[in-house]
């Protein structure tokens, strides 16, 4: 983190001995945010600065982080060289502690929370909605961007343009990715369990094959806990929701730099 910090510093031309806190210590204030979720107030009077100043390192470290976070091709890329037979797809919510922001279907009139932009009403909290794609022993391989909690997966996950048509350049007759029935619209890049209907239930043949989807795709939960119990950062994110997706992001790449793993 040191690394990335003085790199960044390099790219901005900061002069020397110009700031409050040497890269170092700044790697330091990040670290602390990020695993023990010690609140700025703190870290800014551990480090006698101002608070203003420490949401500025902080941001500053999350961007740098998060810069340097694998891209989906090159994740897909590096999970085929890897010799991984699928991939999973799975969406998270990233619970934030901000205030509610009414959504393009909000009455005016009156504060209705089951029209909040980051309101979930799956989980009955506001959160961000993230996509995270898992090797098959769930290790994360990448995260996207942050989508509002009141998106459905499918439309969080058609929302980054890239992403269905790279999982579906991924697949073939060797390699498949792997989601839940919240993905039911992208079946033409995922592979998805067979849906019941009131008309047509489901064959023995069909309930075994969704029963062994079900067994391979369960460890992909393995990533999203990882993510979230690794880093008291995001649980929950008490900067602004748009930032979810950088912090994720960043928690990513620690993530990778802790286990010495990327793939």
């Amino acid at each position: 983190m040191s690394g990335l910090l003085a790199a960044e510093r390099r790219r901005r031309g900061t002069r020397g001995r110009r700031r409050a806190l040497g890269y170092y210590r700044q790697a330091v204030l990040l670290l602390r945010w990020f695993l023990d979720g010690t609140r700025l107030a703190q870290l800014a009077a551990d480090n006698a600065i101002s608070s203003s100043t420490a949401y500025r390192y902080l941001h500053e470290g999350i961007d740098a982080l998060a810069a340097a976070a694998p891209g989906l091709r090159g994740a897909l890329l590096a999970a085929r060289a890897a010799g991984h037979p699928h991939v999973t797809v799975d969406g998270t919510l990233v619970r934030t502690d901000r205030c509610h922001v009414p959504g393009p279907t909000a009455r005016t009139d009156r504060t209705d929370a089951r029209a909040d932009l980051w309101w979930s009403g799956k989980h009955a909290c506001h959160g961000g909605n993230v996509q995270v794609i898992t090797a098959p022993d769930g290790w994360p391989l990448w995260t996207s961007p942050v989508r509002p909690g009141r998106e459905h997966d499918t439309i969080a996950l058609c929302t980054h343009p890239e992403a269905l048509p790279l999982l579906g350049e991924w697949t073939d007759d060797e390699h498949a990715a792997l989601a839940d029935l919240g993905y039911e619209g992208g079946r033409a890049s995922l592979t998805t369990p067979i849906k019941k209907t009131t008309d047509a239930p489901l064959t023995d043949d069909q309930r075994t094959v969704n029963l062994l989807h079900a067994a391979v795709r369960a460890p992909a939960e393995r990533g999203n806990s990882l993510l979230k119990t690794s880093f008291k950062a995001l649980r929950p994110v008490s900067l602004c929701s748009w930032r979810i997706g950088a912090i994720t992001a960043a928690a990513l790449v620690l993530l990778h730099h802790m286990h010495d793993r990327t793939t």
